[in-house]
């Protein structure tokens, strides 16, 4: 609109004063912690290969996190991380 003023300077999200990522810091951020989460997931093998929802979290980690976009991916790693954490919790079907 003509006549409309501009702000000075570019609104910022997040905590004031803190620095604003760029895309690739926020990818890798992102990657770093689908590494995380897939190292604990290994770390309980014999767990995880018994409980029925092991495959499911491999699935979010590895092709649902691959297909969704990038401002989904944190997402997508927060219901992993809840999946583990409910395998984990859960003792050992024998």
């Amino acid at each position: 609109m003509p006549g409309r003023k501009r702000p000075s300077k570019p609104a910022t999200a997040g905590v004031a004063g803190a620095p604003v990522k760029n895309f690739r810091q926020r990818y890798d951020d992102l990657e770093r912690s689908r590494t995380a989460l897939l190292q604990r997931l290994d770390r309980h093998k014999k767990i995880t290969r018994a409980h029925p929802s092991a495959k499911r979290a491999l699935k979010l980690l590895n092709d649902t996190f691959r297909g969704a976009s990038v401002a989904q991916r944190a997402a997508v790693l927060q219901a992993a991380d809840w999946l583990i954490t409910l395998i984990e919790m859960t003792p050992p079907m024998v």
